[in-house]
């Protein structure tokens, strides 16, 4: 196979291997892969990337950025076998985005805190994608997120917008009534529902990242389970 073995590799030489791998003669795994196929890896590698930066550890970061970047570089490879765009397109247009989201740096905006500047984004988001109603700004908020996070990013579009998310205690009421509904058998789907949305309004009014509050909980209830285990409770 025509790909040269070299000391040091860079992104191009990345294009070119996974083009090489799902081609004439390739590896059959990666001929046969479609978006849909493998869009729980490209996920699970991002995940795989947030537990390196929570290590701080550069190593392992480094490792998992590529693998990030095989997906990228992967589905856009996918893409430019249907001859609807290549990596560079998908590249011209982020360059475009981030020139256009950045006035304050290549237009005559002026904008003196992060504060400032995120208002910007939103303002200059809206423009781009078209959005006419506040409700096309919530809707944008991408449904494959992790529940908690897209909970809280609704409510904060919402609350920012002037609907009423209600405070800390309107959370606690709702959530103690929820919890009553499924004490007293009543609807439990219904009852659920409320408990973690609420519960996620109680974070995010807080001052905490559910999801993040979610996992140390979990890392809690694996600790207790092993401390139960060393102790010959289970």
């Amino acid at each position: 196979m025509a790909f040269e073995i070299k000391d040091k590799y860079n992104v191009s030489d990345l294009v070119e291997l996974v083009a090489l791998l799902r081609g004439e003669g390739g590896c059959p795994w990666d001929r046969e892969q479609t978006h849909e196929s493998i869009r729980r890896n490209f996920l699970e590698e991002a995940y795989e990337v947030a537990e390196a930066i929570d290590e701080k550890d550069p190593e392992h970061l480094k490792e998992e950025l590529g693998d990030v970047l095989l997906q990228v570089v992967f589905h856009a490879g996918i893409e430019t076998d249907a001859g609807n765009f290549t990596i560079d397109d998908a590249a011209d247009e982020e360059c475009r985005k981030m020139i256009f989201r950045h006035p304050h740096i290549f237009a005559d905006a002026t904008l003196g805190t992060s504060g400032e500047v995120l208002e910007m984004w939103d303002d200059v988001k809206k423009k781009e994608k078209h959005f006419t109603t506040k409700t096309d700004e919530l809707r944008a908020v991408a449904r494959s997120l992790p529940g908690t996070w897209r909970a809280e990013k609704l409510q904060k579009k919402a609350a920012k917008a002037g609907f009423p998310v209600g405070d800390t205690a309107d959370a606690l009421l709702k959530i103690k009534e929820a919890a009553k509904e499924l004490e007293n058998g009543g609807d439990a789907e219904k009852a659920v529902k409320t408990l973690l949305f609420e519960a996620v309004n109680a974070a995010r009014l807080s001052g905490l990242d559910p999801e993040e509050a979610l996992t140390d909980a979990c890392d809690e209830f694996l600790d207790k389970f092993a401390s139960a285990e060393r102790s010959g409770k289970i």
